[in-house]
């Protein structure tokens, strides 16, 4: 073998193809952007997009946040590069509703802060892509957000106990809810920090961790908004991290 035919070789050996969402993107030098994926396959995948912020760049807009894409990737020692982009979907209804986009922003935002670089998401990619295909499809509301969190949780491991006493397992008496104790708590078994729920909150947050994101309709009441409001609580506590982007939609 020839050493331009090695070369070749260890060239078309270091590419690879990927899909998933794109979460965020920042800037890198002069006219490059690190572009940041959820990969089904892959978890977390950054890749520099090189001279992507330049007007004339062949495919600066397939790699905005919230698009579903088709990548090959050049692998490289500390980031690969994006040598490829197909576009599989933008959801531009979605991007028409701002409170459509900010609910998205919570989702890509929350999923962001669980995926982890080179392990297999494939539970966290689906979850993402039907929230955002709910979105698209006209959905949203708060009711949308918090199934949307509740199921996060369970992907992570951390599903809170809505249907039961989190400490003693009684179904009666569902009174309040510990975000360190790991959900609802009976009225015997309350301990410090626990929030009393108004009336129907319990009843809603066990509902909307079972229905499927595409169901989810309405929600705009004011127990939709303290259901919420509970699941970001609960979510940001495990997280050990605030969301900005579920900040702004409460407002």
């Amino acid at each position: 073998m020839s050493p331009q035919e090695a070369g070749t070789l260890e060239c078309l050996m270091a590419l690879r193809s990927d899909q998933g969402i794109v979460l965020r993107g920042f800037p890198f030098g002069e006219a490059d952007k690190v572009v940041v994926v959820l990969s089904p396959n892959s978890g977390k995948v950054r890749a520099v997009a090189k001279g992507v912020r330049k007007t004339k760049s062949r495919f600066g807009g397939r790699l905005e946040p919230f698009n579903h894409v088709d990548l090959i990737l050049y692998e490289g020692r500390n980031l690969d590069t994006i040598t490829q982009v197909e576009l599989i979907e933008s959801f531009p209804a979605l991007r028409a509703s701002l409170p459509a986009v900010t609910a998205a922003s919570t989702m890509v935002e929350a999923a962001d802060a669980v995926a982890q670089e080179g392990e297999p998401s494939h539970r966290l990619f689906l979850l993402l892509h039907r929230g955002l295909r709910a979105l698209e499809a006209g959905a949203g509301g708060p009711d949308l957000v918090t199934s949307f969190l509740l199921k996060l949780a369970d992907v992570v491991g951390v599903a809170p106990a809505l249907v039961a006493c989190a400490s003693c397992g009684r179904g009666d008496g569902l009174g309040r809810f510990s975000f360190s104790g790991g959900g609802v708590v009976c009225d015997r078994c309350r301990v410090e920090g626990a929030v009393r729920l108004r009336s129907g909150v319990t009843e809603r947050l066990a509902a909307l961790a079972r229905v499927d994101l595409a169901e989810v309709t309405g929600g705009r009441d004011e127990l939709a908004a303290e259901a919420m409001g509970v699941a970001r609580r609960f979510v940001e506590y495990h997280l050990d991290r605030h969301l900005v982007s579920l900040g702004m939609l409460e407002r």
